[in-house]
């Protein structure tokens, strides 16, 4: 069926302004349609499909679970997802893991445990505040559309949850109206991805932490983008020195199954004890086994380290082409998820690049957003830097 037939006749409700084409087989970094055009995808499902499209390692392992067990629910022992958790713990700062489908739910679940875990194990009852931050993007649910310091996204919602406040970024100044009686945790990412791919200032992240340690205030990373090795190192707070409380993550975490998690410090997990949180599908045996064979590759391979010197290349070569062309203003972010400031309306450039084979998003009105697979090759950004040449001279 026809892309147009299918958009005249859906019963989908138009929740997505989905572009003109019908995605149908993908493999590594590229995608084909139903006309069986070929692009190459530098979106990698919104940094979903960090190790490629269809990667033979996690195949495999999602191909043998495919002959056992999808499902059971968590009222059973999951080998699976305890040998996820567990290799999850061992790569991070963390010491128990709760599953999930997705990163919505992940800082929900996220959301939920920092506030009874000021309530039940430290016993505060007013301590029921998360503080957020401008121009951040934590979901779509009620408690992490709250938290999310976008208006726009929130527009035809209210009344938004109460217990969120949301401070300036990167702005020092503004972490002195951070402690009061009323705040239980920080929720903050790294590098705003949806808002617009602004990284965290390392020393203003170090400050963020020295005043939740000082007031006993929870410090929660949402690394549902930069996580699994998108930033050039497993999880993004890894490059800032810093030991968080509560981390979040999905999206790059099963290679495309739907899975969230999130892996906190003991003491706080304790909060959680049976029938205060749950999940009917969160790592169910299949998506468990994919999100194994993922972490399980990322860290046992050089995928991470070279991705790190990819990505640094492609910035270089973005920074080349931001002095040949005025109307690139800024490039920045970390590791593989880079934002390209401009002049003009990102959407442009996307519509462009996509006309050209190239698959690209946007992070806001102005910025373009680059997220290849962290397998990308050296020889396919020079060809995405040569069709961005051609865009902007174009323009």
């Amino acid at each position: 069926m026809s892309t147009e037939l299918l958009i005249e006749q859906s019963p989908l409700m138009k929740t997505y302004n989905r572009f003109p084409i019908t995605l149908e087989k993908g493999k590594g970094s590229y995608v084909w349609d139903q006309e069986g055009t070929k692009y190459l995808d530098f979106t990698s499902g919104i940094a979903t499909c960090n190790l490629g499209h269809l990667p033979d390692v996690v195949k495999e392992h999602v191909d043998v679970q495919l002959e056992k067990l999808w499902h059971c629910s968590n009222l059973y022992h999951i080998p699976e997802q305890e040998a996820l958790a567990r290799l999850l713990v061992q790569n991070s700062c963390g010491d128990q893991v709760f599953f999930c489908n997705s990163g919505a739910e992940a800082n929900e679940a996220a959301i939920k445990l920092a506030r009874r875990y000021a309530r039940v194990e430290k016993g505060g009852e007013e301590a029921f505040e998360i503080v957020a931050f401008n121009q951040s993007f934590h979901g779509r649910t009620m408690a992490t559309l709250s938290a999310t310091g976008q208006p726009k996204l929130q527009d035809g919602f209210a009344p938004l949850l109460q217990g969120f406040r949301h401070l300036p970024y990167n702005d020092v100044q503004g972490l002195r109206k951070l402690p009061s009686d009323k705040t239980c945790a920080v929720l903050v990412e790294l590098v705003q991805g949806e808002g617009g791919v602004n990284p965290a200032d390392v020393e203003w992240t170090q400050q963020l932490e020295d005043i939740c340690k000082a007031n006993d205030i929870l410090l929660m990373v949402d690394e549902i983008q930069t996580g699994m090795g998108r930033t050039g190192t497993l999880f993004a707070y890894e490059q800032y020195g810093i030991d968080p409380d509560v981390i979040s993550i999905a999206k790059g975490l099963g290679s495309g199954f739907p899975i969230g998690a999130v892996i906190a410090k003991a003491k706080v997990a304790e909060a959680f004890g049976p029938g205060t949180h749950g999940s009917t599908f969160g790592g169910n045996p299949l998506a468990s086994s994919a999100g194994f064979a993922t972490v399980n590759h990322l860290v046992s391979s050089d995928v991470i380290n070279e991705a790190f010197i990819l990505g640094q290349y492609l910035k270089d070569q973005l920074e080349k082409l931001k002095a040949e062309c005025k109307e690139v203003k800024e490039v920045r972010g970390k590791g593989l998820l880079i934002g390209m400031e401009i002049s003009g309306k990102a959407i442009s450039i996307v519509e462009k690049a996509r006309e050209k084979n190239v698959l690209i998003l946007v992070a806001g009105p102005n910025v373009v957003r680059i997220l290849p697979p962290l397998t990308t090759s050296k020889e396919e950004i020079d060809y995405f830097i040569g069709v961005m040449k051609e865009i902007f001279v174009e323009s």
